[in-house]
């Protein structure tokens, strides 16, 4: 069992600050302070270093970290593998999940109501933020189990696929653009755009879409760039401006008619969503879940 120093170590290095770990830990910061002092006697080494209002690991305190993850892993491994040998309802572990916003809102909720009702004793964590955000928070080990849109060319990370979706183009029913459905694909340029931020897998998807198309997002009368889908969606239902959105997002307001579906010949723009890991691990729990998942849509 990993120790309540160690625990602490842990939560200092992930927030880079001995304040920040003493609020999320609901100690005080002397608590915490004696704590990393306890263990860098017992080491004999120093674990952390300053650098201005923040604090940095050293290489002894990444090598202390990098072997604390591994323990805490089988440790987590270990106690949901135990736990549900004599009854999965009664089976106990962390899953800690991070997913890009579309999979997040609009895919995982009906997988965890699932998920929740036959493994009730497990705790869930859920990390919402775009597909760069998670792909980093997996290869920090803040989870350890993602589900994001495309494939990196990263060696250490493991791809399995999950479920497509469509990126479709947007506008208000008030916008000018809403009276002519159809469009040839150079029409985009001159029209005004609302984009999601860099790093989003929804604008990585259009950007390749448009390449084939020989057009560049720098091309486009881009008015604004914002974070997370239901800000650009809301945004677009009150602006004139022209979106990109995954089609699961904006059913609702497709149907209820606070938004029009537009067509741009020849552009086609598909996501295919991937549960990743870090390469060489292979967790009993994120089996089940990406199990049950695929069996929940049906693939």
């Amino acid at each position: 069992m990993i120790s309540v120093r160690h625990e602490v170590f842990i939560e200092v290095a992930q927030q880079k600050s001995f304040s920040k770990a003493s609020q999320s830990l609901y100690i005080s910061q002397p608590a915490v302070s004696r704590h990393i002092k306890a263990l860098e006697a017992e080491y004999g080494i120093q674990l952390f270093e300053r650098k201005g209002v923040h604090v940095e690991l050293t290489a002894a305190g990444r090598l202390l970290h990098s072997r604390l993850a591994d323990v805490k892993r089988i440790q987590e491994e270990t106690a949901f593998e135990l736990s549900s040998m004599k009854d999965v309802m009664q089976a106990k572990g962390i899953l800690k999940l991070g997913g890009s916003t579309t999979v997040a809102l609009y895919i995982l909720p009906r997988v965890l109501s699932v998920f929740n009702q036959v493994y009730p004793q497990i705790n869930i964590s859920l990390l919402n933020r775009n597909t760069e955000i998670v792909v980093d928070a997996l290869l920090n080990e803040e989870i350890n189990l993602g589900i994001t849109e495309g494939r990196t060319k990263l060696s250490n990370i493991q791809y399995q696929p999950f479920v497509s979706d469509r990126v479709v183009a947007v506008c208000s029913r008030k916008s000018p653009f809403a009276r002519k459905k159809n469009y040839a694909v150079q029409d985009i340029t001159g029209m005004p755009v609302a984009l999601r931020e860099r790093g989003s897998g929804t604008l990585a998807a259009l950007r390749h879409g448009l390449e084939k198309n020989g057009i560049r997002i720098s091309d486009l009368n881009v008015k604004v760039r914002l974070g997370g889908t239901e800000a650009l969606k809301n945004f677009l239902v009150e602006s004139e401006s022209v979106g990109f959105l995954p089609q699961k997002s904006v059913m609702r307001e497709l149907e209820q008619g606070d938004l029009a579906e537009l067509s741009f010949e020849g552009l086609h723009i598909q996501r295919n969503f991937y549960f990743i890991q870090r390469k060489g691990e292979n967790s009993e729990l994120n089996n089940i879940f990406i199990k049950l998942a695929k069996q929940t849509y049906n693939l």
